[in-house]
């Protein structure tokens, strides 16, 4: 039995015929961008996470750049972010000319609030906070700290669309919540696609101009903004599986349960919950000492896994110029040589997870 990490055509096979409609409606009213399916989308998602306002973006990495400059972070600032993150997140401080700070993750993967303050100085001028994997970071103390320091917080909701802390769903929980709707997340697009969303009416307002050449009126320039814009059809296929979320998501955590009640191997680490945050389970992720000799043993026996993520940021090539070493982030480290996510996706199969299971156990 061979299994991939992800396949994404059965999930658009479940509500085929929507989609299908719903590209049909984009092609043929003849209007591809800023028009009725994105601010009906718009709409719908501000109304889904709780926020007052959502901005559509074309890619999750553009949401994070435009969040860190519409709050006027630049040159000589500071931006504290988590050092086992994917680069996206950290690109995006860098993009506007600020300095990351890096911060170890703690047992769940995020960023760790215990270690928060003691990173904060006076250059300091927010706090990004990633829910990694589908887990809701320690919302509560993390925005605790940064409103004792007057600090915003930027939330990169990436991997964690529908997943709350607490009562409130991630994205909803900062100053801004940052979210990508590559294909293979949870609430994936068919293509690039991003979003922000936000309460303040001035950071909305700055990110619609910013994403339109700067301009809110056509030709009227305001800001020195870019081009990035959530087209038409993206729009509107994301209002399809916006409506399919909640059902996605408990697939997603069905299959996360069978894993977890049904790995046996000590050899393995499981992901673990944090009590009052939910997890939304975009990977499935385990750890092993050997985890290079884990992946090829799968691979052997025709399963398909990725490593999230083999390289942390401050030892990524294009970071060097930082002056990082290894052993510097031993935590963020050691995750990087021990972390494997297993297949993971909607339409999997309960013989697919049970072939897993029994894989793993044998190992």
């Amino acid at each position: 039995m061979k299994i991939d990490l992800a396949v994404l055509d059965r999930q658009f096979k479940l509500h085929q015929t929507e989609y299908e409609e719903a590209a049909l409606r984009v092609l043929r009213s003849g209007w591809y961008i800023l028009g009725p399916e994105l601010e009906a989308f718009e709409k719908e998602f501000a109304d889904y996470v709780g926020a007052k306002h959502c901005i559509g973006v074309a890619s999750g990495l553009d949401a994070l750049t435009l969040a860190v400059r519409a709050l006027g972070i630049g040159t000589g600032d500071e931006v504290i972010v988590p050092a086992n993150t994917y680069i996206a997140t950290v690109l995006a401080v860098t993009e506007n000319g600020a300095k990351p700070v890096f911060l170890e993750p703690d047992e769940y993967y995020n960023l760790d609030a215990e270690k928060l303050e003691n990173a904060i100085t006076s250059k300091t001028k927010a706090v990004m906070a990633v829910h990694l994997y589908g887990q809701a970071a320690d919302m509560e103390n993390i925005i605790k700290i940064a409103e004792k320091h007057g600090l915003p917080v930027i939330e990169d909701c990436a991997q964690s669309h529908g997943a709350h802390n607490g009562t409130v769903m991630t994205g909803h929980c900062g100053t801004i919540g940052c979210f990508s709707f590559y294909p293979t997340k949870n609430l994936g697009a068919f293509g690039d696609a991003g979003a922000v969303v936000t309460d303040r009416d001035d950071i909305a307002e700055t990110i619609v101009k910013l994403r339109n050449y700067g301009s809110k009126i056509k030709y009227h320039n305001e800001l020195a903004g870019v081009n990035s814009r959530l087209d038409e059809l993206q729009a509107a296929l994301l209002r399809v599986k916006l409506r399919h979320l909640p059902e996605l998501i408990a697939e997603r955590k069905t299959i996360a349960k069978e894993y977890l009640e049904g790995i046996k191997n000590s050899k393995l680490t499981l992901p673990k919950t944090r009590e009052d945050a939910e997890h939304v389970y975009h990977q499935f992720v385990v750890r092993a000492k050997d985890r290079d000799g884990l992946q090829k043993y799968l691979e052997n026996n025709d399963i398909h896994t990725v490593i999230h993520y083999p390289i942390p940021p401050h030892l990524a090539e294009c970071y060097q110029s930082l002056g990082y070493k290894e052993g510097d982030y031993p935590i963020a480290e050691e995750y990087a040589k021990e972390v494997l996510s297993l297949p993971m996706f909607n339409g999997m199969k309960a013989e697919e997870v049970k072939y897993v299971v029994d894989v793993l156990n044998d190992y």
